[in-house]
């Protein structure tokens, strides 16, 4: 079993955006191996609260453990838990509300680089693909029994991949002889469907389709859009959501829930003033996302797709 390594991406930023108040209470939604955790942990004194939360177990464990280390008096909780469920989190531990949220929706390197989890199409191992590995559907129930309309659907949607129909269909032609298991059995049938000419341009051919099936095992899009408003309402006054995404469906999701929230006011645009009675509660800490600084896409290649987007609580 490989050992759980991840690079926190935009630590500075996060912590500098997050305006860590040392008797504050804060979750860390996505704890990963710890890193960002760590970093608001250490900002807090005694009267202070981390709240680490993660649906990867390794991920809680690791994060324990490093947060232990520091044997100071300051609590912490970590909970092995999906961010969708941060009302039940805050009602249970802090029903007074946070003073800040962090969001971080990387898959961490610890799953990318460990072939057992099935991440990665550029080594073998099982089809998998779970954050959660407690949960029942796999990347394997989703290759072998969707149909062929179901998996060019999210191919599509999920993967903006333009080939969607032609995978789709080398998919359900291939599992026919014999159902398809491994993570490069999967990526070799994406390569073979591609068309000859861009089979080597640019990007691996599998890269959209890996996360597309990422994406509808562990249904990311969906909890992540109940997950923002919950999170939203459950900041105390002057507390702060920043949420760090890596492709353009997440961060789109962001986007808009982050729009609707500064303006909620749901008049049609004919009305020449508002009758809804809406007013917002939030306002954007950032107008543009930040994005990472060239040293560090440089030191860390997983980062540069990332952008960061903070809201306050009025």
């Amino acid at each position: 079993m490989k050992e759980y390594s991840h690079e926190s991406v935009m630590a500075d930023e996060c912590i500098e955006y997050l305006n860590i108040d040392k008797r504050g209470t804060y979750i860390d939604c996505t704890a990963g191996g710890g890193g960002h955790s760590v970093r608001i942990y250490e900002r807090l004194n005694e009267d202070g609260l981390l709240i680490a939360c993660d649906q990867d177990i390794k991920a809680c464990e690791v994060t324990k453990e490093r947060l232990e280390k520091y044997n100071r008096k300051t609590k912490f909780i970590v909970l092995h838990e999906n961010f969708v469920n941060i009302d039940k989190v805050i009602s249970e531990y802090c029903p007074e509300g946070a003073d800040g949220i962090l969001l971080d929706l990387g898959v961490s390197s610890y799953q990318l680089d460990n072939e057992e989890r099935g991440f990665s199409y550029h080594m073998d191992g099982p089809l998998d693909m779970r954050m959660d590995q407690t949960k029942d559907k796999t990347a394997y129930d989703v290759v072998n029994n969707y149909t062929k309309e179901e998996l060019s659907q999210i191919l599509f949607e999920y993967g903006e991949e333009k080939h969607s129909r032609r995978i789709a269909e080398a998919i359900v032609h291939k599992r026919k002889d014999e159902l398809i298991s491994t993570t490069n059995q999967l990526a070799e049938i994406i390569k073979e469907a591609y068309p000859a000419k861009e089979r080597f341009k640019g990007k691996h051919p599998a890269r959209k389709t890996f996360q597309a099936i990422r994406i509808e095992v562990n249904d990311e899009l969906t909890v992540l859009k109940q997950m923002l408003p919950k999170a939203a309402f459950s900041l105390k006054s002057k507390g702060r959501l920043a949420v760090i995404t890596f492709h353009s469906l997440e961060d789109r999701i962001v986007k808009n829930a982050f729009k609707e929230l500064i303006d909620p006011c749901t008049c049609p645009k004919s009305f020449p003033v508002c009758v809804c009675n809406k007013v917002a509660q939030h306002k954007l800490i950032v107008k543009k996302p930040l994005v990472p600084k060239s040293e560090e896409t440089q030191k860390n290649y997983r980062s540069r797709s990332s952008k960061l987007r903070v809201l306050e609580r009025t």
